[in-house]
C-alpha cells in the first residue's frame, strides 16, 4: 500500500531527526575542556603597605578548566601560580615577598587554586569554592567567576574566554606573616586566565 508505505516513512524520519535534536543538545551540553594561554594569562595582585595598595603579578604556569555553561556544577578550574617569578612592584618588595617569612619561593615555588564546587551567584557569573595552597598551606578559599569573550566574537562563541577569579585572602592564614607591622594581612586576587577550548 503505497500511501502507508510514504506514511511509515515520514514517521521514520521524523523519528530519526527527533534522535538527532537529541543528541546535538546532548552533545552540545557536555563540558567542555580549555587550553591555556599561559603566555596572556596572569595573576594580579594587591597587597597593603600600610593602608596605600600596591598592585602586583605573578605568572600562571598552568591550568586545567573544564567549563560546563548548562550546569556549573559540572565545570572544574585548577590553576598553578609560579610564585618564584612573581612581581610585587620594586626590587625591595620582590625580595620580602619571596623570602622565607611570607612566600618562602625556594622552597614553595608555586601557588595552586583547586576547585570543588562551582555554583551560578543570581548576578550572571559563577561562585567558586576550593582549596588554595600557598607555603605548603591549604585553606579553603572562594572567589567570584566571571567569563568574558572578545568584543569581536559572534553571539554564542565560545571558542576563545578570559576567566576572571576575584577574592581576598588571609596571608597569615597560610604562614606568610612576615613584616607584619608595616604590611597588611589582607591580599586582594584578580585572575585573569585566556583560555581556547579544545573541541
Amino acid at each position: 500500500m503505497p500511501g502507508l508505505a510514504i506514511l511509515c516513512h515520514d514517521a521514520a524520519m521524523r523519528f530519526f531527526a527527533f534522535v538527532l535534536i537529541i543528541l546535538a543538545t546532548a552533545a552540545a551540553a557536555d563540558p567542555v575542556p580549555y587550553r591555556l594561554l599561559a603566555d596572556q594569562s596572569r595573576v594580579g595582585f594587591t597587597w597593603y603597605f600600610g593602608e596605600d595598595p600596591v598592585p602586583g603579578t605573578m605568572p600562571v604556569s598552568s591550568a586545567d578548566i573544564v567549563l560546563d555553561f548548562d550546569q556549573p556544577a559540572n565545570s572544574r578550574v585548577l590553576v598553578a601560580v609560579n610564585a618564584a617569578k612573581s612581581s610585587a612592584g620594586n626590587v625591595l618588595a620582590n625580595e620580602a615577598m619571596k623570602g622565607q617569612s611570607v612566600l618562602w619561593t625556594d622552597r614553595f615555588p608555586e601557588i595552586v587554586f583547586r576547585s570543588r564546587r562551582i555554583s551560578r551567584d543570581g548576578a550572571g557569573g559563577a561562585t567558586v569554592e576550593g582549596d588554595l595552597t600557598l607555603r605548603g598551606v591549604t585553606r579553603r578559599q572562594v572567589l567570584s567567576a566571571r567569563l568574558f569573550r572578545p568584543g569581536s566574537a559572534a553571539p554564542g562563541d565560545r571558542q576563545r574566554l578570559t576567566v576572571r577569579l576575584e577574592g581576598s585572602l588571609s596571608r597569615s592564614a597560610f604562614g606568610a606573616a612576615g613584616y607584619a607591622g608595616t604590611v597588611g594581612d589582607r591580599i586582594d586576587l584578580d585572575i585573569q586566565a585566556f583560555v581556547v577550548s579544545e573541541q
